[in-house]
């Protein structure tokens, strides 16, 4: 049971990675790999300009620790699975072609050929066993950094061409349409429309808006396109806040997406691409401030990556979370917590808390909203993923494995007593709620901007 091994202490374990075990899914049957997608493929590990990942490819000692860490491992016990098996690949074929020792007797130094049957271990395991979470890296014993492990070996695979194709058809419609899931500008304005006439009828307040395209205003707001297609509600939510705060902001149809799968499916020229789209958007608009959605992901993918894939800095960017906690501490809100009455708990997205330090502006936010908080165990920076991650939710690919490895979020839940589980994230809002309906767990899944609005005093 995940209540029995998933919530305990890590705990030493030794683990011998030598072993190559054929992949418990093979989803890519591949035709025989080409010479000229070996070598590029290899380029990642070859440039040899990047230090870091040499130094990470070097340092794992194979204790094991990471993995009690890992939701893949602790809901199946398949050791395959186990963090530092996915860095043992990786590193078997540096060492393969890029050391002395490695080139003249590989067996030696568990060097592996770049061939099909390790591409297919490295699709499988890569992409299709992680969510790119980074606990195993907080619990690790010398500071491996796993998951920047992990990225660099979808790289090498992005570079070959062999990103699982769901996972690259959401990265072809941001490129091609502007957003990840190709919404159309008409659709987007419709969806808009019809929740600026909802919030106007609710707050009987015709001068609540929704701006569309307003230069030279405060903020540029943006959107997870979950949102728009999905979850409209989420977006008059955050409307109400804007309005309640009196703040000066808009909304861009030419580019109001948060998220960038690339930086998932490892390739960094289409991150750059989205990333580029984003700065250049903040600068036509003339804002002072670019507000990032309820994103884990895109928070990261625009506030700390984007600065390094398009080489320049961004104008000032913070998350709506630290915003709206700003309102508050502020006065410029006026929040009732009581009108929320039921249990409460606070699901942290990954990106968000552990990779991103944002640990206590969502707790202060929930303290002055609801009237019963409760935390899960464990929760913050040592919290599960929800399973969702790293590009997880778009992987149809592995639905089955998400759902499985969900086992001990959905019993991290459970524990709380919640009738409403919050969580600034809109890939884990979706998560979440598969989860929901999966183990049967009866909650309400709902956005930080969604419990503040609920709780504001107009």
């Amino acid at each position: 049971m995940v209540e029995a091994r998933g919530l305990k202490e890590p705990k030493v374990r030794i683990i011998m990675l030598r072993g190559r075990m054929e992949p418990q899914i093979n989803y890519f049957l591949m035709e025989k790999v080409s010479k000229e997608k070996i070598e590029a493929g290899l380029e990642v590990l070859q440039a040899l300009k990047d230090s870091k990942l040499i130094t990470q490819l070097n340092s794992c000692v194979h204790c094991g620790l990471c993995a009690d860490t890992c939701l893949y491992y602790l809901t199946t016990g398949d050791e395959r699975l186990i963090p530092a098996r996915k860095v043992d690949i990786v590193a078997s074929i540096y060492k393969r072609y890029c050391t002395f020792t490695g080139k003249i007797a590989p067996k030696l130094v568990n060097a592996r050929d770049l061939d099909d049957e390790t591409i297919r271990e490295m699709v499988d395991l890569l992409y299709g066993a992680c969510t790119m979470c980074g606990r195993c890296v907080k619990h690790c014993s010398i500071g491996v950094d796993i998951e920047y492990v992990i990225r660099a070996g979808r790289e090498m695979l992005a570079r070959m061409d062999y990103v699982p194709a769901s996972l690259q058809a959401t990265v072809n419609s941001a490129l091609e349409s502007g957003n990840n899931m190709a919404i159309s500008d008409e659709d987007f304005l419709d969806t808009i429309e019809w929740m600026e006439e909802e919030m106007q009828d609710e707050l009987d307040d015709t001068n609540a808006s929704i701006p569309i395209n307003q230069p030279g205003k405060d903020v540029l707001y943006t959107l997870n396109p979950r949102e728009p297609k999905f979850f409209p509600l989420s977006i008059a939510a955050m409307a109400k806040v804007f309005h309640a705060a009196g703040e000066s902001w808009t909304l861009s149809t030419n580019m109001y997406d948060v998220t960038n799968y690339a930086y998932f499916s490892g390739n960094p020229d289409h991150g750059r691409v989205i990333a580029q789209r984003m700065f250049d958007e903040m600068s036509k608009m003339e804002a002072k401030k670019l507000v990032l959605a309820e994103c884990g992901h895109g928070i990261r993918a625009n506030r700390w990556e984007g600065p390094n894939y398009i080489g320049e800095k961004f104008p000032e960017t913070i998350t709506s979370v630290e915003l709206i906690a700003d309102y508050i501490k502020g006065g410029r809100i006026k929040t009732d917590k009581n009108k929320t009455e039921a249990i409460v708990t606070l699901h942290d997205p990954c990106n968000l808390v552990r990779s991103g330090g944002i640990v206590n502006e969502q707790r202060y936010i929930l303290n002055h909203t609801v009237k019963n908080f409760v935390e899960m165990t464990p929760h913050g920076t040592d919290n599960f993923c929800c399973g969702g991650g790293g590009g997880q939710l778009a992987m149809s690919e592995y639905n089955e494995r998400r759902l499985k490895i969900a086992e001990i979020k959905a019993e991290q839940i459970r524990k709380t007593g919640a009738k409403i589980v919050a969580t600034p994230c809109h890939n884990c809002v979706d998560q979440l709620s598969q989860i929901n309906v999966t183990y049967k767990l009866n909650v309400q899944i709902k956005t930080i901007a969604e419990i503040v609005a609920d709780a504001l005093v107009f």
